[in-house]
């Protein structure tokens, strides 16, 4: 299978402080899924400006389609779309203006841009408002209306930055369904996000990024695997507490070991034999937790697990 998007140690700094990619290597295969996972701040949309040649990397390469985003910047944007995380198109133009005109800027025919417009309406769902103002769409709907103005060119590879930030969850499960459409009709999708669920349901491969660098790589499957079957989690009345629980367990417990406030979350790889292993340990030490459970991993546990915060909690420091 081709690489529709290959990039090798990409660095791109601001300034004399600021290394907003540090070494960032990805590989996306034609007509798939790659979340790009990762905190405000990690690097998710400067890789983004690199891959669609709006920044220019300061070292390593990367070719979007076989062009390379440097020599051959213009080929690339040809053969891109970019919605990126705030809706780009004019509010004071209906639906049909706003598709018929980006067409055109495209050069196509009045003839093909109407054509053109008319079918991307349909497809998102928005024949309905398509002679409204976009000023008077919900979120939902210029989300899927920015979507569909980046497909006008019937781009092969298409690139959507945080696409469902402040969505609600109906709009978000409605752009979830657009882009599992798009990758069905053969699309390959690079796709930032902060948000797991979003990640988890639609990304064949997720790559996550923090602080400018890849620090885990794989199917959703594999990385949560790498924290065993299941996790025990282990509520206690404070933080502090919290902590003198994970100190019982770190260097010794067979599996990762986090703490999070006042809640310690135990990977579990060998069923209630290590649970009862685990709350023995506890009850040795007084330090009887106020509650527990036991779950299936979650790509929030996987990231909780690589840098030690959550990804919708993390700070929003630097450029993200």
């Amino acid at each position: 299978m081709s690489h529709a998007i290959e990039a090798v140690g990409l660095v791109k700094t601001f300034g004399a402080d600021v290394r907003a990619l540090d070494g960032v290597d990805l590989q996306v295969d034609a007509g798939t899924v790659l979340g790009l996972l990762g905190p405000n701040g990690a690097g998710k949309t400067t890789t983004v400006r690199v891959l669609t040649t709006t920044l220019v990397p300061d070292q390593g390469r990367a070719t979007v389609n076989g062009f390379d985003v440097v020599t051959q910047a213009d080929r690339v944007r040809a053969s891109i779309g970019l919605a990126g995380q705030y809706a780009a198109v004019d509010e004071n133009l209906t639906g049909r203006e706003n598709l018929r005109m980006i067409a055109q800027l495209f050069q196509m025919s009045r003839r093909d841009a109407s054509r053109v417009a008319d079918e991307l309406l349909e497809h998102f769902e928005l024949t309905g408002a398509a002679d409204r103002p976009s000023k008077t769409y919900s979120g939902g709907m210029r989300r899927r209306l920015d979507i569909a103005a980046a497909l006008v060119h019937r781009p092969p590879v298409l690139f959507l930055d945080e696409p469902t930030t402040g969505l609600d969850p109906k709009s978000r499960n409605a752009v979830w369904n657009v882009v599992e459409q798009l990758v069905a009709d053969g699309t390959t999708v690079l796709l930032t996000t902060q948000y797991l669920e979003e990640a988890d349901r639609l990304a064949d491969r997720i790559v996550v990024v923090d602080r400018g660098a890849v620090i885990a790589e794989g199917t959703s499957a594999e990385l949560k695997a790498d924290l065993g079957e299941t996790v025990l989690d282990l509520g206690f009345a404070d933080g502090a507490v919290a902590e003198q629980a994970a100190a019982r367990f770190r260097g010794t417990w067979r599996g990762g070991v986090v703490v999070d406030g006042s809640l310690v979350e135990l990977s579990i790889d060998d069923g209630p034999p290590q649970v009862m292993m685990a709350l023995r340990e506890l009850d040795e030490a007084g330090l009887a937790p106020s509650r527990l459970a036991l779950r299936e991993p979650s790509l929030d546990d996987v990231f909780l697990a690589l840098t030690g915060r959550r990804a919708e909690t993390a700070s929003e420091e630097d450029e993200s």
